[in-house]
């Protein structure tokens, strides 16, 4: 075992700058030593910088170390792992360095000579012998003072220790040993050990010697010798067997104790040399930490916590050296591990990953058990059992609209709904959910749980527009003209709602509705209709003001025999007048029934221009109601003049012809029409004023022709003159 001084000696040595060789370290190590393995020698205070390179060991020059050592990157202790035999090897020569992967070496190297000590070193080398000369005294012993051996004695045995003489002749020496102990006596009174003592097996003996004579009787009582066998440091310190993991709570208080460490040395009890002491070794406390995480007594051996807080879920390994003579230099020690598990505590309470979820819109009508939100929280805590979580809501569901459910060792809650929404009670919803720890939380302020919020919008539902029929049917006579009416769609509720219609599915294009009345016509001739056969289309409603909201229904017209043509009798319209170009102006056209020579009863009437196709491209004509239409012009331009449009009204299976006069003409601003005069008495006519007006332009251009030419021939005639022909004047 290595004495407690060499720990000390090593911890002495200084560490050398990386710059700077190492100076030699020299450790000693007791040959077949007997306690636990691995045995720590000595610590290398390597650079902080170790963490970049990697720890080398080797032996002599350089070559990779073979033998029982090993070095532990982390705390730097050079150790050894078996027992070493000084006859088989006394010394080792060892270097350690540290270097990067590329073998560029960062420090070191440092050497370390490791010597084997002769285990013989370990017993004392005096001897303790008495020889004591014994004289009568009144027929007495002189008392003598204990005799004091060492124990494992390294001589030959038997061993003189002292020798006893009676004054007198044909004297005999017995010896007895109390308790029975390697003890002799010979004829002259020497008094031999036979073999090694041990203070383990007994420490002191009550030897008793007689004196007799050759009848063997006594002289008188017999001497009493105390012998006292010296203890010898020879015992290294044993650790106790490393236990299971001992388990401290987090956040234990600083002082609560790990375990008590008991080490036994077999020395003799109370003596020096089983007086055994404890240093912490490792984990060492930080720098720029202060405080340690672990302490230790020296004296009880007793391992508690220190100022430094440990985590959940460390595991630390505790080496303590236990040395004997009290730590000494000169004894020995041995080192003790200690594992050390801290387990977790629920001191973390769980928290929801977002607090703010939504908003989220829902259709009152959607089922109740529909999955609104799934809201997940988490928990810092290691142990299972402190991750069970509690979710409940706090407030913002007073009606008990919404529910939670979840799996119990899950972090996930689902917010479902369990009854039914409703726009009008409550437009929005916002729920508070609370998650806690299912254990009891421990630790400063726990807090009152952690919340998530979710809003939940509540979308207005309007149920689908909905028709007086759920099928529609009409029998139309195949001569049917175009325009006309059919029937008329038509809401159930008129009145609360407005619908807009429209045809689907009219691949012939025969039919049109109108998209507020819903009154169904045609739209043209039914060519191709024959008598018998029906034509089905949809009939689609929007509401008109949720588009999205929509209803359809079939319409199934029944195509009929057309009936004999009765005599179209043109009916007399009185004139009426519009504008062109086309202003916001028409002409009613009233149904022939009120005059009963054109018809038999009382509308509905349908009414269709007549098949002239320019009447059909110039006019439109639109169904006012079941009795009257109203005539507008279709073209932005048509020729002023008196028009004659043909109008056919229907009524049942009898059809009437309407010639409807309309005078068209230009309007001033105030829309009255501007009619063409014609022509007074006694006024030239254009041909006659064009007449009148050219033949004056002709007499005018003549005169000034003929004053031009006279002009010229005079001015002529004055050149062509002599100068003396000229009149000379009078002189007065």
């Amino acid at each position: 075992m290595v004495p407690a001084w060499l720990w000390l000696l090593c911890i002495s040595v200084p560490q050398a700058l990386p710059e700077a060789q190492p100076a030699e370290l020299s450790v000693e190590i007791p040959e077949n030593y007997g306690g636990n393995f691995p045995l720590y020698l000595t610590k290398l205070l390597l650079p902080r910088e170790g963490a970049e390179g990697q720890v080398m060991l080797s032996g002599d020059s350089g070559k990779a170390a073979q033998g029982p050592f090993a070095m532990d990157p982390d705390s730097g202790f050079l150790l050894v792992t078996r027992a070493l035999d000084r006859e088989e090897q006394a010394e080792y020569q060892l270097q350690v360095t540290l270097e990067t992967q590329d073998r560029r070496v960062l420090w070191g190297p440092q050497p370390v000579l490791v010597r084997v000590k002769d285990e013989n070193d370990q017993a004392s080398g005096h001897q303790a012998i008495a020889t004591v000369e014994v004289s009568i005294i009144e027929s007495t012993w002189v008392p003598l003072e204990p005799i004091h051996l060492a124990e494992n004695l390294k001589v030959l045995y038997p061993h003189h220790i002292a020798q006893v003489h009676w004054s007198g002749v044909d004297v005999h020496y017995r010896l007895e040993s109390h308790p029975l102990g390697p003890f002799d006596v010979d004829a002259e009174g020497n008094l031999y050990v036979t073999r090694e003592l041990d203070t383990e097996a007994q420490a002191e003996y009550m030897l008793q010697v007689w004196a007799q004579n050759s009848r063997g009787e006594d002289y008188a009582a017999p001497l009493e010798l105390h012998v006292l066998v010296m203890d010898e440091n020879d015992n290294v310190p044993v650790c106790p067997p490393r236990g299971p993991a001992v388990s401290i709570p987090e956040l234990s208080p600083p002082g609560t104790e790990v375990t008590r460490l008991s080490a036994e040395d077999a020395d003799a009890p109370g003596s020096p040399n089983s007086h055994i002491v404890y240093q912490l070794l490792s984990p060492e406390s930080e720098d720029g930490v202060e405080g340690r995480a672990f302490q230790v007594d020296p004296t009880s051996g007793s391992v508690t916590l220190g100022a430094l807080p440990l985590q959940a879920g460390q595991n630390i390994l505790l080496l303590v050296l236990a040395m004997d003579l009290a730590g000494a230099e000169g004894g020995f020690s041995s080192t003790c591990e200690v594992e050390v598990e801290v387990t977790d505590i629920n001191d973390h309470a769980p928290e929801f990953t977002t607090s703010q979820i939504g908003p989220i819109s829902l259709p009152e009508d959607v089922e109740p058990g529909t999955l609104v939100a799934m809201l997940t929280a988490t928990d810092a805590d290691l142990e299972p059992a402190f991750r069970l979580m509690d979710f409940a809501i706090e407030r913002g569901d007073m009606d008990g609209t919404f529910e939670l459910d979840w799996e119990p060792d899950s972090g996930h809650v689902g917010l479902r709904l369990c009854k039914n929404l409703s726009y009008e009670a409550a437009p929005s919803h916002k729920v508070v959910v609370v998650v806690r720890s299912v254990a009891e939380l421990v630790g400063p302020g726990p807090g009152p749980g952690a919340t998530a919020t979710v809003t939940v919008l509540v979308e207005r539902v309007m149920p689908p527009p909905k028709l007086d029929q759920e099928r529609y049917e009409a029998s139309v006579p195949i001569s049917a003209p175009a325009g006309s009416l059919l029937l008329t769609i038509q809401p159930s509720d008129p009145i609360s709602r407005s619908l807009r219609f429209s045809l689907v599915n009219d691949s012939e294009g025969w039919l049109c509705i109108e998209k507020v009345s819903g009154e169904v016509h045609t739209t043209q001739s039914l060519q191709g209709a024959q008598p018998g056969d029906t034509y089905t289309v949809l009939v689609e409603a929007q509401d008109t003001d949720e588009p999205r909201l929509s209803t359809s229904v079939p319409l199934v017209i029944h195509f009929l025999k057309a009936p004999p043509a009765p005599a179209l009798t043109p009916a007399p319209v009185p004139s009426r007048y519009l504008c062109t170009p086309r202003q916001d102006h028409g002409v009613i056209v009233s149904g022939p029934s009120k005059d009963s020579d054109l018809a038999s009863g009382h509308g509905p009437y349908s009414f269709a221009l007549g098949p002239n196709p320019t009447v059909q491209r110039d006019w439109r004509l639109q169904t006012l109601n079941g009795s009257h239409a109203y005539l507008t012009l279709a073209l932005h331009w048509v020729e002023p003049r008196e028009h004659i449009i043909p109008v056919v009204v229907s009524h049942n299976a009898q059809m009437w012809q309407l010639l409807v006069r309309v005078i068209v003409c230009r309007c001033n601003v105030e829309g009255q029409c501007m009619r063409k005069v014609g022509r007074m008495k006694g006024m030239p006519t254009k041909l006659s004023a064009v007449g009148i007006l050219v033949g004056t332009l002709v007499a005018i251009g003549i005169f000034l022709i003929l004053i031009f030419t006279h002009w010229t021939l005079s001015r002529k005639k004055d050149l062509n003159q002599p100068a003396d022909s000229v009149p000379l004047k009078a002189t007065v």
